[in-house]
């Protein structure tokens, strides 16, 4: 740790924060929302984000008769006296001794402007210490010192630790030490990538997927709208230039599937295979979702699920085959309305622009891609020129919906047998535009709502992906385990963010400060505090580190051993 303290505390509470005023010497100019500061206390030390900078004076008089601008004798006199830099802080976490070091830290704690403390806790190793939520804070005058690497470490891990699968997401703005995220936690709920449009959500969530494959975290199922994630796609900037896909990164464990061939051999994509979806396979829960699409009222829905019950699996079909009197008919003897029939009748047939619906399709690629994800492979979708919202939504829905269905009947079988040879694979279902799924109005009849509240008991969550997280159910929201959110500007996407989230009006000036490139606030399960990043540069250097990672593919048996060895050396 620096042993230079930048300043000290004056005030605080547990649940406002604590106010910090600087040392005569310490520019105001250095102190930056979202970086991170340590506070050493008599037995603690508290692990804060600073929240908010501003300028305190001793005497209001000097402000009612500020100095010359040119008078610098005076204003070198009054620097750190008279008018000085102010800094607040959220305490997040703290560093207490175990039971058996508590004796020793509270024998050197004194008043002696920290230092005492401070060289007890340096000459402690993170073995000795314990890391636990903030339950008080720190007494008056304590000293405000820069978070050393070592605090980093004992708060966010580190990326080799072959005892965790911890995934480094990117580094705290002013320090040049790795942020992890703990991809097992991670993965055990649904999480967001959030942000505004042109904030770099693509290339975050290309991040996050690639550490997940790299660790072997989970199996991923990718609805790649805008055919970004599977093959290359274009780097943003002045420059043309593209970047690798995860297919490119890792050959022999992702598949793409296009619902558009021709589209994706004119990208030159090698080896995607074909996927074509029916119209038996369209049911009622797949029309309600694309409703707002089709322009249907709730009428329309109910008398499709006339048309469902009268001829099954083939409704559709029998449907756009019917002539206005054979609907008349039909309504006569079956109380349907014809007027809402009709117009039902005229709205699906927009569907027969979807390329890749078919009549029938003798062979069940849905099958095939959930044969693909337990043999471990990862799957990307892609639409090509069939990215439109009801083309993606309603491919989305089907193919989810059937995905789930099958791994509640493994997780089901796993209950039953116990046998490790039945646990299903993880399953991460990521989503884009999610809010389109997740609205309020329709969240409660779709396959969507139902895994982000199920959470992980069926072994199946979700990656949501979204510009408007206001347009996302609130309980949803409530429910999304990590929140990994780049720039927001409306207010209503902000609170969205931190809903469900305690103490969450410290940081929303974090977040309204972020830069609009390569800057994420995270927050939720993943890690332990909340934190600000420059995310990792998806780059050369980032195909190189993501490929050079080995040891997620050692047998499960080596695996164990060398992470007790691990724990052993550590002292756990």
């Amino acid at each position: 740790m620096n042993e230079q303290p930048l300043g000290f505390i004056i005030e605080g509470s547990l649940s406002e924060g604590l106010e910090v005023r600087l040392h005569p010497g310490v520019s105001v100019e250095d102190m930056r929302v979202g970086k991170f500061l340590v506070v050493q206390g008599i037995r603690s030390r508290f692990f804060c984000l600073l929240t908010d900078v501003s300028l305190g004076t001793s005497n209001p008089r000097i402000l009612a008769n500020p100095p010359s601008i040119d008078d610098s004798l005076m204003l070198d006199i009054l620097a750190g006296s008279g008018t000085f830099g102010m800094i607040e802080l959220a305490p997040m976490l703290m560093f207490t001794p175990t039971e058996g070091n508590k004796s020793a830290a509270s024998a050197n704690g004194n008043h002696d402007n920290g230092k005492s403390s401070l060289a007890s806790f340096e000459a402690q190793t993170n073995a000795d210490l314990e890391l636990l939520p903030v339950k008080t804070i720190p007494a008056h005058f304590s000293q405000v010192y820069e978070a050393s690497e070592q605090d980093f470490r004992m708060v966010f891990g580190w990326d080799d630790d072959i005892t965790r699968r911890n995934f480094a997401i990117g580094k705290p703005l002013d320090m040049d030490v790795p942020i992890c995220i703990d991809l097992d936690r991670f993965v055990e709920r649904s999480n967001g990538v959030f942000g505004k449009s042109g904030t770099g959500k693509s290339f975050l969530t290309r991040l996050l997927i690639s550490g997940i494959i790299r660790k072997q975290a989970a199996v991923n199922l990718m609805f790649d709208m805008h055919s970004e994630y599977g093959w290359e796609a274009m780097q943003e900037g002045k420059q043309i230039s593209t970047v690798k896909g995860l297919r490119q990164l890792f050959p022999g464990q992702v598949e793409i599937y296009t619902l558009d061939p021709q589209s994706t051999q004119r990208r030159g994509v090698r080896d995607a295979q074909e996927l074509y979806l029916s119209y038996d396979q369209i049911e009622i829960e797949d029309i309600r979702l694309i409703a707002g699409e089709l322009g249907l009222s709730d009428a329309s829905i109910d008398n499709a699920a006339i048309l469902n019950n009268e001829f099954g699996r083939s409704w559709i079909t029998q449907l756009v085959s019917m002539s206005n009197e054979e609907i008349k008919t039909f309504c006569t003897d079956k109380q349907g309305h014809p007027g809402s029939i009709m117009s039902l009748q005229r709205k699906l047939m927009r569907l027969e622009s979807l390329k890749y619906l078919r009549s029938v399709c003798p062979h069940n690629y849905i099958d095939q891609i959930l044969q693909s994800l337990d043999a471990g492979k990862h799957v990307v979708v892609e639409f090509g020129s069939q990215g439109n919202m009801l083309s993606y939504m309603l491919a989305t829905n089907m193919i989810t919906r059937r995905i789930h269905a099958k791994y509640v009947e493994k997780a089901e079988l796993f209950l039953q047998t116990k046998k490790p040879q039945d646990r299903p694979r993880h399953l991460v279902i990521t989503i884009e535009e999610a809010h389109r799924f997740l609205d309020s109005k329709i969240v409660q009849q779709t396959i969507f709502g139902t895994i982000a509240r199920e959470m992980r008991k069926y072994f199946v969550t979700l990656l949501i992906v979204d510009q408007r997280p206001s347009g996302i159910d609130n309980e949803v929201m409530s429910q999304v385990g990590t929140r990994i959110t780049c720039l927001l500007n409306d207010e209503k996407d902000i609170d969205a963010i931190f809903t469900g989230v305690s103490g969450g009006g410290s940081l929303r000036s974090v977040l309204a400060k972020l830069d609009s490139k390569q800057q994420a606030l995270i927050l939720g399960h993943a890690v332990p505090m909340p934190v600000v990043v420059r995310t990792r540069a998806y780059d050369q250097q980032f195909y190189a580190e993501i490929g050079a990672t080995e040891w997620s593919n050692l047998p499960d048996d080596v695996l164990l051993e060398r992470a007790k060895m691990a724990k052993a050396d550590l002292g756990f």
